[in-house]
Parts: structure tokens; C-alpha cells; sequence
């Protein structure tokens, strides 16, 4: 080894060796902890218009006369990675408008490579926080569980007129988290739900009107 070699292998080795005296502070994420996250499955079958189960969208007809009792089905469960475990999931629901800038594309294009995914998030605006007009529609304490709601059904327990509903408005449920430690997982980061990324978990599934 050359002269010059051994002088930059000596001060690599010396420079390592001072990394653990350099940090002076302590980041929050690096006190992190696992948690669970919630997964779920919709029954495509029940949906009124084709769709796939990876965009965590069903539809409904309005095109149908019989409408108000089309079925949105999904499977709620949770994944706790073999560490976390819960005790309940809280189902917020909400309607919303279809007055977003982006409408989803219909029928639903799945991302290439990979026909996974879709190439759209299903919902706009792309939202995991639970806003106060956001109401809280029943506690799931029994996993899985299989929840099936008609129209008629969603547009009571949000308060809307089904005569009033036009087409892209879609009902919207979001979930918080009850675990058996203690902690509650509440999502405020709006961005964190993508269908079009598939990333772990679920944080919302939903419905929306269409006229095909």
C-alpha cells in the first residue's frame, strides 16, 4: 500500500470511529414502536359496477331503479405484525361530494407494470384525518368482521336524502384504532392512504355513485 493509500484508509477508520461522538441530538422517529394497521377487502361481487378489490372501491348504480338498496360489503380486519394487537377499530363515515378538481378515471385502469393497483387514488381529495363532521358509525371489536351496508342505510346514518345524491359522491370510512396496550392510532398525515401505491394497511374504503 502506497503512502497516500494508508493516509486515506487512516482517516476513514479514524472518521468512523467518531460517528457515535458526533450526535448530539435524539430524533422522535428513532423511538419508534410497532403498531397495527387495518386491512380491509371489498366483496367485488356486491359491488353494482365492475371494479377491483385492490382500490378499495365499490359502487352504486344510480342508473338502477332499485338503488337505495344496492349492498357496499367489505371485510374489516387488522394486521398486528406479531407484535401489536387490537381491541377495537372505530368506522367513521362521511359523504362527500363529487366536486373534486380529479375524478377518478371509470372504469377503474390498474397501474403497469404489475396490474396491481390502480393508476388513480380512488378518493380526492387524498384524506386519512378524520374531520369533525366526520361521524362515528359503529366500534368492530370481533375480526375479522364483514360489514354490509345498503345505500339507504349510509345515506340515514349520514344524513343525507338519497334523492339529492348525484354522480362521483361517495360515502367514505375512515378507522381509528383502539390497541390492547393502551394506545390509540388516529391517521393525521392526509397523504399516508393511496390506493394507487398500495402501501401496508388500509386506512379508508368507500363507495361511490356512478350512472352506467
Amino acid at each position: 500500500m502506497t503512502k497516500s493509500g494508508f493516509s486515506v484508509l487512516l482517516g476513514l477508520i479514524v472518521a468512523v470511529g467518531m460517528l457515535p461522538s458526533c450526535k448530539t441530538k435524539t430524533y422522535e422517529w428513532e423511538q419508534y414502536s410497532i403498531t397495527a394497521v387495518p386491512i380491509v377487502h371489498v366483496n367485488t361481487a356486491k359491488s353494482a359496477l365492475p371494479t377491483y378489490a385492490t382500490a378499495n372501491t365499490s359502487f352504486f348504480n344510480l342508473k338502477d331503479a332499485n338503488v337505495a338498496n344496492q349492498q357496499f360489503e367489505f371485510v374489516l380486519n387488522y394486521e398486528g405484525f406479531g407484535v401489536a394487537k387490537v381491541n377495537s377499530i372505530e368506522l367513521y363515515l362521511s359523504y362527500n361530494q363529487g366536486t373534486a378538481s380529479t375524478i377518478p378515471a371509470y372504469p377503474i385502469v390498474l397501474s403497469t407494470p404489475g396490474n396491481v393497483y390502480p393508476s388513480q387514488a380512488a378518493f380526492y381529495p387524498i384524506s386519512t384525518t378524520i374531520a369533525g363532521t366526520d361521524k362515528l358509525f359503529e366500534t368492530v371489536t370481533t375480526f375479522p368482521k364483514t360489514c354490509t351496508y345498503t345505500a339507504t342505510q349510509l345515506a340515514a346514518a349520514a344524513g343525507v336524502s338519497m334523492s339529492s345524491i348525484k354522480v362521483n359522491d361517495f360515502f367514505l370510512f375512515k378507522f381509528i384504532l383502539n390497541l390492547a396496550d393502551g394506545r390509540r392510532i388516529v391517521g393525521f398525515q392526509d397523504n399516508v392512504c393511496d390506493e394507487s401505491r398500495g402501501e401496508p394497511g388500509d386506512c379508508r374504503v368507500g363507495v361511490r355513485f356512478k350512472n352506467q
